[in-house]
């Protein structure tokens, strides 16, 4: 691998965003065969050449039971809705058994997902349950189903006491949980975005063309202009800030990169830069109304980094005292949300003392199990969060990170991997990255540790990567995890 090249390439290449196809969005806009055949069809086509070998919908590898129970209840519905051939009905008797396997142990399933919940689970499968019980595909199950998610939905609910789901709050991106009878939650006139969206959310979006605003011209340019040209669709589009911000945090780790490679940043760095609110932060595009506490900690760290100048203030405005919020009205806090801040403040100049840094280092571990590793509601592999926590407190807060060290060294595979539920790249990218910069400032590793991992990385890093991350659906932001490759690579190799 030539990093210059890879770097230089990766640097030309992001913009709006690239993510991977989801089976849940892609379902709901297979709905839309009276507003528009065409839309409708090829996203049809798609979810049927997609249906897993054991019948159901969602990401192969690894199985996670929120993602593969929205998938197919999402894609089942639409099947039954739109499904007329002979080939559709014999899918839709496929997907009927497998939603069977999978709802008659939901209870457990759902409890055994170690992050927890997808985005929005606890208030969209209601709605779709009570969708698929009158179609029949499925009986009285809506209890096994949700289990002990339905006291997070009341909390959530509680939460939206006096609040219509407009753009400007987070539950846009899952409108479609309002149902046909919930339109009253809706503030119809000012929930859409500038593009058309509904939260950017392609699902959202079709629901809305298809249940409140039939027909919407504004929200069918939106789908149209995400839909891929194979009829599926992602799970969220434009994300342009959270992938620029994401890849230049990524190659900022490798400190040897030319002043060509670095020219290619700043137009990258203007553009977060101008788009930074002093007051709000920042959100995962600049058509998105909503700040969020991931995006405005990770670009107010690469900006400080950068010498750009960024009013603090922004990054504060999540400070929720005893720890930092991702979004307002979250049900749960985010863990990697508040490494991110932690980076951020260390930037900015906080010490350990500082009060802000003792009650997020608090927070952070009564996260922390006893292996020494953290999960986050974000990303289901706890060796993103937890190679993150290293990066970031190394030299800082030693004693937080110390037994984090030593579990990712253990948990290396016999060939150099690493990986929670398989081998991955991107798990492997993001333990090279932690143990090499945790070496380079003094920490002690066996050199066959950062060896071997690079050896499998560089045979194993090409996509397509499993899904990992958690939306309404597992997705991958491919650009994202190629920079953390490519970072990981330079890093071990010592550049």
């Amino acid at each position: 691998m030539n990093i210059k090249e890879e770097v230089q390439k990766l640097l030309m290449e992001i913009g709006p965003g690239k993510m991977s196809s989801t089976a849940y969005d892609t379902a709901w806009v297979a709905r839309l065969g009276e507003i528009d055949w065409s839309l409708s069809s090829q996203a049809l086509n798609w979810l049927c050449e997609h249906q897993l070998p054991d019948g159901s919908w969602g990401a192969e590898k690894p199985f996670y039971y929120h993602d593969r129970v929205i998938s197919t209840l999402s894609a089942m519905i639409a099947l039954t809705h739109r499904g007329r051939r002979m080939h559709d009905r014999k899918q839709i008797e496929k997907g009927l058994l497998a939603l069977e396997n999978i709802t008659s142990g939901a209870t457990q399933g759902l409890q055994a997902d170690p992050n927890g919940a997808t985005i929005g689970f606890e208030m969209i499968v209601p709605t779709l349950v009570e969708e698929a019980e009158k179609l029949g595909i499925i009986k009285q199950q809506g209890e096994r189903i949700l289990g002990r998610l339905s006291e997070l939905r009341k909390i959530k609910l509680k939460k939206m006491m006096g609040h219509r789901i407009n753009r400007h709050v987070t539950m846009a991106f899952s409108a479609e949980m309002a149902g046909l009878d919930g339109l009253n939650m809706l503030d119809t006139e000012n929930i859409q975005e500038d593009n058309g969206s509904v939260g950017h959310s392609p699902s959202a979006t079709a629901y809305f063309v298809r249940y409140v605003r039939t027909g919407d011209n504004r929200g069918l340019d939106y789908l149209k202009s995400v839909i891929f040209p194979d009829g599926s669709c992602p799970n969220l589009l434009p994300f342009e800030v959270y992938e620029k911000a994401w890849v230049l945090w990524n190659l900022s780790l490798i400190h040897t990169l030319d002043s060509t490679t670095k020219d290619l940043f700043q137009p990258h760095l203007d553009f977060l830069s101008s788009s930074w609110h002093p007051q709000r932060g920042i959100g995962l595009s600049i058509g998105f109304s909503v700040p969020d506490g991931d995006n405005t900690s990770v670009v107010f760290d690469l900006l400080t980094q950068h010498n750009k100048e960024v009013d603090i203030n922004g990054l504060l405005a999540f400070d929720e005292k005893d720890y930092f919020r991702c979004y307002e009205l979250e049900a749960n806090s985010s863990i990697s949300v508040n490494i991110h801040a932690l980076a951020a403040l260390k930037r900015a100049g906080y010490d350990p003392n500082h009060p802000t840094i003792k009650n997020i280092l608090s927070f952070l571990k009564k996260g922390q199990l006893a292996q020494g590793f953290w999960f986050d509601k974000w990303h289901i592999s706890p060796y993103y969060t937890t190679a993150h926590a290293i990066i970031t407190c190394v030299g800082f807060l030693d004693e937080l990170i110390e037994p984090a060290i030593k579990w990712i060294i253990s948990t290396q595979q016999e060939n150099g991997s690493w990986g929670f539920y398989i081998q991955t790249a991107e798990e492997t990218a993001y333990c090279l990255q932690a143990l090499s910069i945790y070496q380079q400032r003094g920490g002690k590793l066996s050199p066959d540790i950062l060896r071997k991992g690079t050896t499998w990385l560089k045979l194993n890093q090409d996509p397509p990567y499993p899904l990992f991350w958690i939306g309404k659906g597992l997705y991958a932001g491919e650009l994202v995890i190629r920079s953390a490759i490519i970072s990981a690579i330079a890093l071990a190799d010592g550049m």
